[in-house]
């Protein structure tokens, strides 16, 4: 495996992955199929350019109606993350992401105990999006139960991606314009509502609050960006297809930073123009939590009418369906990249025609049993939510010190640099703190039971074998 940024000096020359010791074993190699236009597709579609509209009105009510702020915030703490993501992925051109950077980063143990904070993360974040399109499904066809949406969906994106990443990368394509499309039509929309009726909140609200709920906050919204967190996670799925591209891993680093600056700048715009059509106070919305899910739906249906809530649904429906294919895919590779490195079972490392079915099935079973789990509870998407951030965050904090352990530390004489390398990473790794400090306090105590899970297994590998 080549990475054609090594003369770029992103990666140390003659320093690479492969000189740590971690080739890919003999018939275990992933089928390179997929260009820059491939990873646009699957960055955006598990980040999905409508993510806002699950979770519009959760934030809109914890941050004291400052919405647009707190994605703007989000994507400026994203983006410290994405530029260690970039840094490493050059270092580390295999799949696995932050589980194999930190390996070579920081250690074996703590590559393990990455990975497994970053498996909570993808197994059920999908799972999340599933649940998302089999609730808007269900809004638009209610005779049929919203888990049996959710259960369907996950068995048509399963078998897209068993059938290939780049078949699966193609449909997604397809879907991807869909989702554009729709987006641009409501903000024509929203756009025209504005001009022919007025904002129903103050035209600087999204960005300083609604005042329902008192002052400005800070740590309102920064409370809120945790949750927010959410809607960018998608973005370092790209990484873990690092393996299946043609022409160097200094591709996915690029396409890594643009996914971000653009999720962001839809973020921040959709969320703007909903929170000002928004006939519902923040207070309102803090005080009734039952329509906090289906507040961005509410907002347009009665600003535009019904036909862009139907039409918003339907995106929705397909988009986050989709979103869940993404996340599926990712899933796989880590569990594959896992396995290769003996610390998941070997079975999950086989590949088939250069497609890791068996991890993707296995990622498979566990999303679909927690998404209709979740769709058959009142409460399911709060506890799913609840989760998914905090392993993520986590794998983010040890992302960011892999890059000043490897850079800073171990290859200090190879191209460091002090604001790539040390500053970057460290703001990156201060502000995922401050955004785990801040999350709710069931997702802390999943993430340390989570955490301390997976320290008694590394014990246990370590107890086994004597080499790691």
């Amino acid at each position: 495996m080549s990475d054609q940024s090594a003369g770029q000096g992103a990666q140390p020359s003659g320093k690479g992955v492969h000189s740590a010791g971690h080739e890919p074993a003999g018939g275990t190699e992933l089928r390179r199929s997929l260009g820059f236009r491939d990873l646009v597709v699957y960055g955006l579609l598990f980040i999905a350019p409508m993510a806002p509209v699950g979770v519009f009105g959760t934030l809109d009510a914890k941050s004291h109606g400052a919405v647009a702020l707190v994605y703007l915030i989000a994507t400026v703490a994203m983006a410290f993350t994405a530029f260690s993501y970039a840094q490493m992925v050059r270092v580390v051109p295999q799949a696995g992401s932050v589980f194999a950077y930190a390996r070579v980063g920081l250690g074996k143990g703590p590559g393990f105990i990455a990975g497994w904070m970053a498996m909570l993360d993808y197994l059920l974040i999908p799972a999340v999006a599933y649940l998302f399109s089999g609730i808007a499904m269900n809004s638009l066809v209610p005779s049929v139960s919203r888990w049996v949406w959710t259960a369907l969906a996950v068995l048509i994106t399963t078998a897209l991606n068993l059938w290939g990443v780049r078949t699966a990368a193609r449909v997604g394509f397809a879907v991807l314009a869909m989702e554009i499309v729709v987006l641009l039509v409501f903000v024509v929309a929203a756009v025209v509502v504005l001009v022919r009726d007025g904002a129903q909140r103050d035209w600087l609200s999204p960005l300083t609050g609604d005042g329902s709920q008192g002052a400005f906050a800070l740590s309102a919204v920064v409370g809120a960006v945790s949750i927010a967190v959410l809607s960018y996670l998608g973005f370092d799925a790209i990484a873990s297809f690092a393996e299946e591209v043609t022409g160097g891993s200094a591709k996915v680093a690029r396409a890594v930073l643009f996914c971000l600056a653009l999720a962001g700048v839809l973020f921040i715009a959709q969320t703007y123009l909903v929170a000002l059509l928004e006939p519902v106070s923040s207070a309102e919305l803090a005080a009734e939590p039952g329509k906090q899910g289906t507040a961005f739906y509410d907002a347009v249906n009665s600003a535009a009418g019904a036909w862009l809530h139907d039409l918003v649904a339907v995106s929705k429906a397909i988009g986050a369906a989709f979103a869940a294919l993404a996340g599926q895919a990712a899933a796989g590779r880590l569990l594959f990249a896992m396995a290769r490195a003996r610390r998941l079972p070997k079975a999950l490392s086989r590949t088939d025609s250069g497609t890791p079915r068996i991890a993707l099935l296995c990622a498979a079973v566990v999303t679909l049993v927690a998404a209709v789990w979740a769709a058959r509870r009142d409460d399911g998407m709060d506890h799913l939510v609840s989760v998914v951030d905090i392993g993520a965050l986590t794998a983010f904090l040890l992302l960011h010190a892999s890059v000043v352990g490897w850079f800073a530390v171990r290859h200090r004489e190879d191209g460091f640099s002090w604001w790539r390398h040390l500053l970057v990473p460290v703001l990156g790794a201060a502000i995922v703190v401050a955004v785990i400090w801040e999350a709710s306090g069931s997702a802390q105590v999943v993430g340390a039971v989570w955490l301390a899970v997976g320290l008694v297994v590394l014990f246990a590998q370590r107890a086994r074998r004597a080499d790691l």
